[in-house]
């Protein structure tokens, strides 16, 4: 039997990083917004004591047990105790290193895939467990709702957030998420933006747009602010780095807009990768 598995991008409205722990990790206070980018995933599962194997499209994704999404199923199968062997195929669609989440919305899609399969046999609990076993993202990815994410990201207060369309634009440079939080200098010690003021004043960005991370990935690519300077010189309400980054995304008011916007991006920035979408 063939799975098929749809896993959606996310971008941070904010992301202030609170203070790094004793475990060498950082808490975190970012709200999560998933959006209309969607990585495709089939898995093709078969009877009996088989290995697991990976395919995918993009030749950068490793193809062995470094991948999230292998790695989702192998703890799978070895926590529920099942016996079955599997292909996995992942159709890639968010890039590969943009700070858009695809990874870990590839290993959440896996972990759900195969637990409808094989009729929820673990409990919410534990695939929550297994989730963070993989990532701080992971969890996130489980509900692909909009969300207050706190301690290293795998508590989750749920909102409700607008459709805002976007523009998302990737300049051709990847951003290793473990330097940039090692190179971090100051953290905040208490978080300042604060849910109640999004769910009082969603379209008020001033109060609501920041990333803490953009103070280590501007001065080493610069190309960042240029991006964000530019999407707002096209009409864009707000622009801010998702993540750790490259991706910058621009709010828009309108989803035409967006996609007006995202036409001449091509143009002028034609190696990065871009798109236009919305939260969903």
């Amino acid at each position: 039997m063939t799975l098929a598995v749809s896993v959606p991008a996310k971008i941070n409205l904010w992301l202030e990083v609170i203070r790094k722990r004793e475990d060498g990790y950082h808490d975190i206070s970012s709200l999560m917004l998933p959006i209309s980018v969607f990585d495709r995933i089939s898995i093709d599962i078969h009877p009996g004591d088989g290995p697991i194997s990976i395919t995918c499209d993009s030749p950068e994704i490793p193809c062995d047990d470094r991948n999230l999404a292998w790695r989702a199923a192998d703890l799978y199968m070895k926590k529920s105790r099942k016996k079955a062997g599997m292909n996995i195929h992942l159709e890639k669609h968010i890039p590969w290193g943009a700070g858009l989440g695809g990874g870990s919305s590839d290993a959440a899609g896996v972990l759900a895939g195969l637990n409808s399969f094989f009729e929820k046999d673990v409990s919410a609990g534990d695939l929550e467990t297994m989730a963070l076993s993989l990532g701080a993202d992971v969890p996130f990815f489980l509900h692909s709702r909009p969300a207050l994410a706190t301690g290293i990201g795998e508590n989750l207060q749920f909102a409700e957030a607008p459709r805002y369309p976007l523009l998302l634009v990737k300049p051709p440079v990847n951003v290793p998420t473990g330097w940039v939080y090692q190179s971090l200098k100051l953290t905040k010690g208490l978080a300042q933006i604060k849910l109640k003021s999004f769910n009082e004043h969603p379209w008020q960005f001033r109060d609501l747009i920041e990333n803490d991370l953009e103070s280590v990935t501007v001065p080493r690519y610069p190309v960042i602010a240029e991006i964000k300077n530019w999407l707002l010189e096209q009409g864009a309400l707000a622009a801010s780095m998702s993540g750790s980054g490259p991706t910058v995304f621009g709010i828009f008011k309108t989803g035409q807009a967006a996609q007006d916007a995202a036409i001449i991006a091509k143009m002028n920035w034609p190696d990065s990768w871009v798109r236009a979408a919305e939260v969903l």
